[in-house]
Protein backbone atom coordinates (compact mmCIF):
# COMPACT_ATOMS: atom_id res chain seq x y z
CA UNK A 1 0.00 0.00 0.00
CA UNK A 2 1.23 3.13 -1.13
CA UNK A 3 2.78 5.59 1.79
CA UNK A 4 0.25 8.28 1.11
CA UNK A 5 -3.04 6.34 1.58
CA UNK A 6 -2.46 6.92 5.70
CA UNK A 7 -5.18 9.63 5.33
CA UNK A 8 -7.52 6.96 4.14
CA UNK A 9 -6.52 5.00 6.44
CA UNK A 10 -7.28 8.35 9.52
CA UNK A 11 -9.95 8.86 7.64
CA UNK A 12 -11.63 5.15 8.47
CA UNK A 13 -10.59 5.02 11.99
CA UNK A 14 -12.02 8.57 12.59
CA UNK A 15 -15.36 7.54 11.04
CA UNK A 16 -15.32 4.22 13.09
CA UNK A 17 -14.81 6.61 16.51
CA UNK A 18 -17.12 9.54 15.27
CA UNK A 19 -19.75 6.58 14.46
CA UNK A 20 -19.08 4.92 18.33
CA UNK A 21 -17.60 1.43 16.58
CA UNK A 22 -14.30 2.96 18.83
CA UNK A 23 -15.46 3.82 22.08
CA UNK A 24 -14.48 6.12 24.28
CA UNK A 25 -10.90 4.84 26.49
CA UNK A 26 -10.80 1.90 23.92
CA UNK A 27 -6.99 1.32 23.12
CA UNK A 28 -6.10 0.57 19.57
CA UNK A 29 -3.63 -1.82 18.60
CA UNK A 30 0.30 -1.15 19.08
CA UNK A 31 1.55 0.64 16.12
CA UNK A 32 3.51 -2.17 14.60
CA UNK A 33 0.52 -4.69 15.46
CA UNK A 34 -1.68 -1.94 13.19
CA UNK A 35 0.83 -2.16 11.05
CA UNK A 36 1.12 -6.09 10.54
CA UNK A 37 -2.67 -6.64 10.56
CA UNK A 38 -3.50 -3.54 7.81
CA UNK A 39 -0.10 -4.53 5.99
CA UNK A 40 0.86 -1.90 5.77
CA UNK A 41 4.72 -0.08 6.44
CA UNK A 42 5.26 0.77 10.35
CA UNK A 43 5.93 4.25 9.25
CA UNK A 44 2.66 4.74 7.83
CA UNK A 45 0.68 3.60 10.65
CA UNK A 46 2.92 6.03 12.40
CA UNK A 47 1.69 8.83 10.32
CA UNK A 48 -2.41 7.29 10.71
CA UNK A 49 -1.83 7.63 14.64
CA UNK A 50 -0.29 11.01 14.21
CA UNK A 51 -3.23 12.05 12.06
CA UNK A 52 -5.83 10.77 14.83
CA UNK A 53 -3.80 12.53 17.06
CA UNK A 54 -3.82 15.90 15.53
CA UNK A 55 -7.50 15.64 14.70
CA UNK A 56 -8.05 15.01 18.80
CA UNK A 57 -9.52 12.07 18.15
CA UNK A 58 -6.91 9.76 20.54
CA UNK A 59 -4.29 10.62 22.76
CA UNK A 60 -0.97 8.80 23.94
CA UNK A 61 0.02 7.79 27.61
CA UNK A 62 3.70 7.60 27.97
CA UNK A 63 4.05 3.94 28.29
CA UNK A 64 0.14 2.68 28.09
CA UNK A 65 -0.53 2.93 24.52
CA UNK A 66 -2.76 5.40 21.85
CA UNK A 67 -6.37 5.63 23.66
CA UNK A 68 -9.90 6.82 21.68
CA UNK A 69 -10.97 10.29 23.17
CA UNK A 70 -14.05 11.26 24.19
CA UNK A 71 -15.87 12.46 21.80
CA UNK A 72 -17.33 15.04 23.83
CA UNK A 73 -14.20 17.14 23.95
CA UNK A 74 -14.29 17.55 20.25
CA UNK A 75 -15.95 20.36 19.64
CA UNK A 76 -13.01 22.98 20.17
CA UNK A 77 -10.36 23.80 22.57
CA UNK A 78 -11.12 22.94 26.40
CA UNK A 79 -11.88 26.01 28.93
CA UNK A 80 -12.65 28.18 26.04
CA UNK A 81 -16.27 27.95 26.91
CA UNK A 82 -18.72 26.76 29.25
CA UNK A 83 -19.72 22.83 29.12
CA UNK A 84 -23.15 22.10 28.80
CA UNK A 85 -23.18 19.09 31.91
CA UNK A 86 -24.80 21.10 35.22
CA UNK A 87 -21.76 20.89 37.42
CA UNK A 88 -19.22 22.87 35.86
CA UNK A 89 -15.80 21.38 37.41
CA UNK A 90 -14.06 22.65 33.91
CA UNK A 91 -13.88 25.91 34.01
CA UNK A 92 -12.39 28.19 36.90
CA UNK A 93 -14.07 31.07 37.84
CA UNK A 94 -15.13 31.60 41.78
CA UNK A 95 -17.90 33.93 42.53
CA UNK A 96 -18.16 34.34 45.93
CA UNK A 97 -21.54 34.39 47.84
CA UNK A 98 -22.78 38.33 48.05
CA UNK A 99 -20.20 39.28 45.81
CA UNK A 100 -22.41 40.71 43.33
CA UNK A 101 -24.11 43.15 45.76
CA UNK A 102 -20.48 44.48 46.89
CA UNK A 103 -19.50 44.95 43.21
CA UNK A 104 -23.05 46.38 42.71
CA UNK A 105 -22.35 49.06 45.64
CA UNK A 106 -19.43 50.27 44.48
CA UNK A 107 -20.54 51.00 40.64
CA UNK A 108 -23.09 53.09 41.82
CA UNK A 109 -21.30 56.48 41.10
CA UNK A 110 -20.42 55.24 38.21
CA UNK A 111 -24.19 54.84 36.88
CA UNK A 112 -23.90 58.99 37.34
CA UNK A 113 -24.62 60.51 33.83
CA UNK A 114 -21.83 62.21 33.62
CA UNK A 115 -19.31 59.88 34.58
CA UNK A 116 -21.02 57.23 32.58
CA UNK A 117 -21.04 59.59 29.93
CA UNK A 118 -16.86 59.46 30.31
CA UNK A 119 -16.86 55.93 29.85
CA UNK A 120 -18.38 55.32 27.22
CA UNK A 121 -15.67 56.94 25.18
CA UNK A 122 -13.21 54.87 23.45
CA UNK A 123 -10.15 54.33 25.37
CA UNK A 124 -6.61 53.25 24.40
CA UNK A 125 -4.35 50.31 25.23
CA UNK A 126 -2.04 52.32 27.61
CA UNK A 127 -5.27 53.82 29.32
CA UNK A 128 -4.63 56.69 31.40
CA UNK A 129 -1.55 57.93 33.55
CA UNK A 130 -3.96 57.75 36.77
CA UNK A 131 -5.17 54.44 35.71
CA UNK A 132 -1.55 53.15 35.15
CA UNK A 133 -0.37 54.34 38.76
CA UNK A 134 -3.55 52.57 40.15
CA UNK A 135 -2.96 49.13 38.23
CA UNK A 136 1.01 49.22 39.44
CA UNK A 137 0.02 49.45 42.69
CA UNK A 138 -3.03 46.67 42.62
CA UNK A 139 -0.67 44.32 41.28
CA UNK A 140 2.49 44.60 42.97
CA UNK A 141 3.33 41.77 45.26
CA UNK A 142 6.38 40.26 46.99
CA UNK A 143 8.36 43.17 46.91
CA UNK A 144 7.36 43.77 43.30
CA UNK A 145 5.67 46.35 41.67
CA UNK A 146 5.61 47.24 37.47
CA UNK A 147 6.39 50.05 36.56
CA UNK A 148 3.56 52.61 35.27
CA UNK A 149 5.12 53.28 32.27
CA UNK A 150 5.33 49.31 31.73
CA UNK A 151 1.48 48.52 31.69
CA UNK A 152 -0.91 48.28 29.02
CA UNK A 153 -4.46 47.02 29.19
CA UNK A 154 -6.65 44.65 26.90
CA UNK A 155 -10.40 43.31 27.00
CA UNK A 156 -9.35 40.12 29.02
CA UNK A 157 -6.50 37.95 29.92
CA UNK A 158 -7.06 35.69 26.62
CA UNK A 159 -6.15 38.65 24.86
CA UNK A 160 -3.21 40.01 26.19
CA UNK A 161 -1.51 36.70 25.45
CA UNK A 162 -2.45 36.59 21.96
CA UNK A 163 -1.47 40.02 21.55
CA UNK A 164 2.02 39.11 23.30
CA UNK A 165 2.68 36.49 21.48
CA UNK A 166 1.89 37.96 18.46
CA UNK A 167 4.44 40.80 18.77
CA UNK A 168 7.09 38.33 20.46
CA UNK A 169 6.71 35.59 18.12
CA UNK A 170 6.58 35.44 14.05
CA UNK A 171 4.73 32.99 12.67
CA UNK A 172 7.00 29.89 12.38
CA UNK A 173 9.05 30.34 15.56
CA UNK A 174 9.74 28.06 18.06
CA UNK A 175 8.38 29.16 21.47
CA UNK A 176 9.42 26.96 24.46
CA UNK A 177 5.78 26.13 26.94
CA UNK A 178 5.53 23.51 29.66
CA UNK A 179 4.86 20.31 28.71
CA UNK A 180 1.07 20.72 30.02
CA UNK A 181 0.08 23.98 29.81
CA UNK A 182 -3.42 26.34 29.04
CA UNK A 183 -5.27 24.77 26.05
CA UNK A 184 -6.17 28.30 24.77
CA UNK A 185 -2.62 28.97 24.55
CA UNK A 186 -1.96 26.45 22.28
CA UNK A 187 -5.28 26.96 20.33
CA UNK A 188 -3.34 30.65 19.83
CA UNK A 189 -0.38 29.68 18.97
CA UNK A 190 -1.83 27.12 16.20
CA UNK A 191 -3.82 30.15 14.81
CA UNK A 192 -0.63 31.84 14.61
CA UNK A 193 1.45 29.88 13.42
CA UNK A 194 3.78 29.46 16.32
CA UNK A 195 5.61 26.23 16.71
CA UNK A 196 5.25 25.12 20.29
CA UNK A 197 8.00 22.90 22.29
CA UNK A 198 7.12 21.13 25.10
CA UNK A 199 9.73 21.31 27.83
CA UNK A 200 9.79 18.79 30.31
CA UNK A 201 8.56 19.37 34.17
CA UNK A 202 8.95 18.47 37.43
CA UNK A 203 7.68 18.80 41.22
CA UNK A 204 8.72 22.68 40.87
CA UNK A 205 7.57 23.29 37.24
CA UNK A 206 9.22 24.32 34.34
CA UNK A 207 13.23 22.21 34.42
CA UNK A 208 15.75 24.53 33.55
CA UNK A 209 18.16 21.85 31.82
CA UNK A 210 15.12 21.21 29.59
CA UNK A 211 14.76 24.35 28.37
CA UNK A 212 18.31 24.85 27.54
CA UNK A 213 18.51 21.49 25.63
CA UNK A 214 15.11 22.81 23.66
CA UNK A 215 17.04 25.76 23.07
CA UNK A 216 20.17 24.14 21.47
CA UNK A 217 18.93 21.99 19.61
CA UNK A 218 17.54 25.07 17.22
CA UNK A 219 17.12 28.22 19.17
CA UNK A 220 13.48 29.53 20.89
CA UNK A 221 11.96 32.96 20.49
CA UNK A 222 10.30 32.72 23.39
CA UNK A 223 8.79 30.96 26.31
CA UNK A 224 5.37 30.81 28.16
CA UNK A 225 5.22 29.89 31.96
CA UNK A 226 2.82 30.05 34.47
CA UNK A 227 5.49 30.25 37.86
CA UNK A 228 2.78 29.75 40.47
CA UNK A 229 -0.08 27.48 40.53
CA UNK A 230 0.33 26.33 37.87
CA UNK A 231 -2.46 25.23 35.33
CA UNK A 232 -3.17 22.55 34.83
CA UNK A 233 -0.64 20.87 37.87
CA UNK A 234 -0.88 23.26 40.58
CA UNK A 235 2.66 23.01 40.88
CA UNK A 236 4.74 26.13 41.78
CA UNK A 237 8.76 27.60 41.37
CA UNK A 238 10.96 27.77 43.91
CA UNK A 239 12.89 31.14 44.26
CA UNK A 240 15.64 29.05 43.17
CA UNK A 241 14.40 27.49 40.23
CA UNK A 242 13.02 30.81 39.11
CA UNK A 243 17.03 32.43 39.58
CA UNK A 244 17.91 29.71 37.28
CA UNK A 245 15.35 30.42 34.33
CA UNK A 246 16.45 34.46 34.64
CA UNK A 247 19.67 33.46 34.33
CA UNK A 248 18.99 31.29 31.24
CA UNK A 249 16.64 34.02 30.42
CA UNK A 250 19.54 36.78 30.43
CA UNK A 251 22.32 34.75 29.31
CA UNK A 252 20.73 33.62 25.96
CA UNK A 253 18.58 36.90 25.25
CA UNK A 254 15.26 35.00 25.08
CA UNK A 255 12.07 36.49 26.75
CA UNK A 256 9.41 35.22 28.47
CA UNK A 257 5.68 35.62 28.53
CA UNK A 258 4.64 35.01 32.59
CA UNK A 259 1.20 34.08 33.09
CA UNK A 260 0.03 35.77 35.88
CA UNK A 261 -3.70 34.17 36.07
CA UNK A 262 -3.08 32.44 39.69
CA UNK A 263 -0.49 34.85 41.57
CA UNK A 264 -2.91 36.80 43.22
CA UNK A 265 -3.44 33.70 45.44
CA UNK A 266 0.11 33.63 46.23
CA UNK A 267 2.42 36.01 48.24
CA UNK A 268 5.69 35.68 46.53
CA UNK A 269 7.49 37.99 43.48
CA UNK A 270 7.35 37.08 39.98
CA UNK A 271 9.83 35.53 37.37
CA UNK A 272 9.80 39.71 36.39
CA UNK A 273 11.24 40.69 39.45
CA UNK A 274 14.74 38.76 38.61
CA UNK A 275 14.81 39.28 34.79
CA UNK A 276 12.98 42.71 34.38
CA UNK A 277 14.42 43.31 30.81
CA UNK A 278 13.43 39.84 29.65
CA UNK A 279 9.71 39.06 31.23
CA UNK A 280 6.05 40.14 29.79
CA UNK A 281 3.93 39.59 32.58
CA UNK A 282 0.30 39.06 31.72
CA UNK A 283 -2.64 39.09 34.20
CA UNK A 284 -6.39 39.73 34.22
CA UNK A 285 -8.97 40.38 36.53
CA UNK A 286 -11.36 37.47 35.76
CA UNK A 287 -10.47 35.21 38.68
CA UNK A 288 -10.38 37.76 41.27
CA UNK A 289 -13.63 39.49 40.44
CA UNK A 290 -15.59 37.52 37.68
CA UNK A 291 -15.41 36.86 34.16
CA UNK A 292 -18.49 38.54 32.63
CA UNK A 293 -16.60 42.46 33.00
CA UNK A 294 -12.99 41.85 33.31
CA UNK A 295 -10.09 43.20 32.17
CA UNK A 296 -6.45 41.99 30.70
CA UNK A 297 -2.91 43.70 31.80
CA UNK A 298 0.25 43.38 30.36
CA UNK A 299 3.60 44.44 32.04
CA UNK A 300 6.31 44.98 29.21
CA UNK A 301 10.16 45.74 29.25
CA UNK A 302 10.43 49.20 27.34
CA UNK A 303 11.85 47.59 23.93
CA UNK A 304 8.54 45.18 23.92
CA UNK A 305 6.17 48.07 24.57
CA UNK A 306 5.37 49.26 21.30
CA UNK A 307 5.27 45.84 19.56
CA UNK A 308 2.88 44.95 22.08
CA UNK A 309 1.06 48.46 21.44
CA UNK A 310 1.07 47.81 17.74
CA UNK A 311 -0.43 44.25 18.42
CA UNK A 312 -3.23 45.52 20.49
CA UNK A 313 -4.48 48.08 18.08
CA UNK A 314 -4.25 45.42 15.12
CA UNK A 315 -6.18 42.48 17.29
CA UNK A 316 -8.59 45.05 18.11
CA UNK A 317 -7.41 43.63 21.42
CA UNK A 318 -7.75 46.67 23.80
CA UNK A 319 -10.07 47.27 26.84
CA UNK A 320 -13.55 48.78 26.23
CA UNK A 321 -14.40 51.75 28.29
CA UNK A 322 -17.45 50.94 30.23
CA UNK A 323 -15.10 47.47 31.87
CA UNK A 324 -12.04 49.24 31.90
CA UNK A 325 -14.08 52.16 34.18
CA UNK A 326 -15.95 49.28 36.15
CA UNK A 327 -12.54 48.13 36.89
CA UNK A 328 -10.73 51.10 37.92
CA UNK A 329 -13.81 52.07 40.80
CA UNK A 330 -13.20 48.45 42.02
CA UNK A 331 -9.49 48.62 42.03
CA UNK A 332 -9.46 52.18 43.78
CA UNK A 333 -11.70 51.79 46.67
CA UNK A 334 -10.24 48.26 47.66
CA UNK A 335 -13.15 46.48 46.49
CA UNK A 336 -11.03 43.97 43.75
CA UNK A 337 -8.21 43.79 46.80
CA UNK A 338 -11.34 42.95 49.41
CA UNK A 339 -12.15 40.24 46.86
CA UNK A 340 -8.97 38.63 46.27
CA UNK A 341 -8.19 38.10 49.56
CA UNK A 342 -12.00 36.57 49.99
CA UNK A 343 -10.90 33.92 47.63
CA UNK A 344 -8.07 33.16 49.04
CA UNK A 345 -9.83 31.61 51.97
CA UNK A 346 -12.04 30.06 49.67
CA UNK A 347 -9.86 28.26 47.68
CA UNK A 348 -8.09 26.60 50.80
CA UNK A 349 -11.55 25.57 52.00
CA UNK A 350 -12.88 24.06 48.88
CA UNK A 351 -9.14 22.33 48.82
CA UNK A 352 -10.21 20.77 52.21
CA UNK A 353 -13.33 19.36 50.63
CA UNK A 354 -11.30 17.69 47.66
CA UNK A 355 -8.90 16.15 50.41
CA UNK A 356 -12.03 14.36 52.07
CA UNK A 357 -13.72 13.62 49.21
CA UNK A 358 -11.11 12.04 46.90
CA UNK A 359 -8.93 10.38 50.13
CA UNK A 360 -7.14 7.41 48.77
CA UNK A 361 -7.01 8.62 45.02
CA UNK A 362 -3.82 10.27 43.41
CA UNK A 363 -3.87 13.54 43.19
CA UNK A 364 -1.55 16.80 42.93
CA UNK A 365 -2.64 19.85 44.32
CA UNK A 366 -1.57 23.11 46.40
CA UNK A 367 -3.82 24.35 48.94
CA UNK A 368 -3.79 27.92 47.73
CA UNK A 369 -5.20 26.76 44.31
CA UNK A 370 -8.54 26.25 43.12
CA UNK A 371 -7.67 22.98 40.83
CA UNK A 372 -6.40 19.84 41.39
CA UNK A 373 -4.74 17.36 39.03
CA UNK A 374 -6.26 13.94 39.66
CA UNK A 375 -4.33 10.70 38.61
CA UNK A 376 -6.87 8.29 37.70
CA UNK A 377 -6.88 4.26 38.19
CA UNK A 378 -4.80 1.60 35.95
CA UNK A 379 -8.31 0.42 35.02
CA UNK A 380 -9.31 3.90 33.75
CA UNK A 381 -8.62 5.82 30.46
CA UNK A 382 -9.16 9.54 30.89
CA UNK A 383 -11.04 9.76 28.01
CA UNK A 384 -13.37 7.42 29.11
CA UNK A 385 -13.67 8.93 32.46
CA UNK A 386 -14.26 12.03 31.18
CA UNK A 387 -17.30 10.81 29.67
CA UNK A 388 -18.41 9.01 32.25
CA UNK A 389 -18.45 12.07 34.49
CA UNK A 390 -20.53 13.45 31.80
CA UNK A 391 -23.34 11.18 31.56
CA UNK A 392 -23.20 11.75 35.47
CA UNK A 393 -23.80 15.54 35.16
CA UNK A 394 -20.36 16.79 35.79
CA UNK A 395 -17.75 18.46 33.15
CA UNK A 396 -14.23 17.70 33.98
CA UNK A 397 -11.12 18.19 31.47
CA UNK A 398 -8.52 15.14 30.56
CA UNK A 399 -4.74 15.49 30.57
CA UNK A 400 -4.83 15.29 26.49
CA UNK A 401 -6.40 18.85 26.65
CA UNK A 402 -3.93 20.25 28.27
CA UNK A 403 -0.71 18.02 26.39
CA UNK A 404 1.42 20.28 23.94
CA UNK A 405 2.65 16.81 22.26
CA UNK A 406 -0.23 15.02 22.18
CA UNK A 407 1.67 11.56 22.42
CA UNK A 408 2.76 12.21 25.73
CA UNK A 409 -0.53 12.63 27.72
CA UNK A 410 -0.84 11.26 31.16
CA UNK A 411 -4.00 9.46 32.59
CA UNK A 412 -5.22 11.87 34.45
CA UNK A 413 -7.57 14.86 34.97
CA UNK A 414 -7.82 18.37 35.64
CA UNK A 415 -10.91 19.12 38.81
CA UNK A 416 -11.51 22.96 38.54
CA UNK A 417 -13.13 23.10 42.58
CA UNK A 418 -14.61 27.56 42.13
CA UNK A 419 -17.72 27.38 40.00
CA UNK A 420 -19.97 25.13 41.76
CA UNK A 421 -21.25 26.24 45.88
CA UNK A 422 -19.10 24.42 48.35
CA UNK A 423 -22.32 21.74 48.86
CA UNK A 424 -22.22 20.79 45.41
CA UNK A 425 -18.72 20.41 44.69
CA UNK A 426 -18.54 18.35 47.80
CA UNK A 427 -21.55 15.68 46.20
CA UNK A 428 -19.96 16.11 42.91
CA UNK A 429 -16.12 14.98 43.89
CA UNK A 430 -17.75 12.07 46.53
CA UNK A 431 -19.28 11.14 42.85
CA UNK A 432 -15.63 11.62 40.97
CA UNK A 433 -14.30 9.55 43.84
CA UNK A 434 -16.72 6.47 43.51
CA UNK A 435 -16.58 6.86 39.64
CA UNK A 436 -12.73 6.70 39.80
CA UNK A 437 -13.10 3.07 42.19
CA UNK A 438 -15.85 1.44 39.84
CA UNK A 439 -14.69 -0.48 36.56
CA UNK A 440 -15.28 0.85 33.26
CA UNK A 441 -17.69 -1.85 32.04
CA UNK A 442 -19.73 -0.96 35.76
CA UNK A 443 -20.31 2.33 33.99
CA UNK A 444 -20.71 1.56 30.69
CA UNK A 445 -18.62 3.73 28.78
CA UNK A 446 -19.47 2.85 25.30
Amino acid sequence: MADMDYKAIADELAGEIEAGRLRPGERLPPQREFAYRRGIAASTAARVYAALMRKGLVTGEVGRGTYVRSTTALAGPALSEPGAAPIDLELNFPMLAGQAPELARSLAGLMRPDRLAQALRPIGAAGTPAARDLAARFLARGGWKPRPESLLFTGNGRQAIAAVLSAVAAPGTRVGVEALTYPVLISIATRLGIELIAIDMDGFGMRPDALAAAHRGRPLKAICLQPFLHNPLGVSMTLARRQEIAVFLEAQGVIAIEDAIYAFLVDDAPLAALAADHVVVVDSLSKRLAPGLTLGFISAPPNRMSGIANALRAGAWGPAGVPFAAAMQWIADGTAARLATAKRADAGYRQELARAALAGLSMQADVRAYHLWLELPDHWRAGAYVAAASRLGISIVPASAFAVDQGFAPNAVRLALASPAPAELSRALVVLAELALSSPTERDVG
